[in-house]
């Protein structure tokens, strides 16, 4: 198992940390995931790649652990000062960030999925390809067709 966590370590952190936007999480998660990996593997049957097994576990983690902020109410934390930017400037920065996911949200499945990865979790073209299954060419064109939509602002043309 330690060849399979050095081996494949690193493409489920991307993977958690393209879903998460939070280091910390992705690293809890990652660890989370291999533990799960341990408990299981008499289910892997071997008809996916062991990358894809785990990003599948990771993604079940991932989820769980999205259901359970939903029922936990945050504290705020306090003695934090924190310097805040404007309201002027966190409207706008928000406002383009939110733009931009929803178009991107707006493209089809495979192409939102490989933007998200590439984008948000910073995979390269050929961990994209392995976590999904795909070649690392199938992920590049898909990527570059994705940029190419969002860039026209077609990203609603096709569903």
């Amino acid at each position: 198992m330690n060849a399979i966590y050095r081996q494949h370590a690193q493409t489920v952190y991307k993977f958690l940390l393209s879903q998460t936007r939070d280091e910390d999480l992705a690293e809890e998660l990652t660890q989370e995931t291999f533990y799960q990996a341990v408990r299981s593997i008499d289910r892997f049957d071997g008809r996916c790649k062991v990358s894809v097994w785990l990003c599948q576990i990771a993604k079940h983690l991932w989820y769980q652990h999205l259901r359970k902020q939903k029922r936990e109410v945050p504290l705020p934390e306090e003695g934090v000062d924190v310097p805040l930017p404007s309201a002027e400037e966190e409207t706008l920065d928000q406002e383009g960030r939110l733009e931009l996911l929803r178009q991107v949200h707006q493209l089809p499945e495979a192409q939102k999925e490989v933007v998200y990865l590439r984008a948000f979790g910073g995979l390269s073209f050929r961990e994209i390809g392995d976590v999904l299954g795909k070649t690392e060419t199938w992920a590049r064109v898909t990527f570059y067709r994705g940029k190419e939509k969002l860039r026209s602002g077609g990203a609603c043309d096709e569903k």
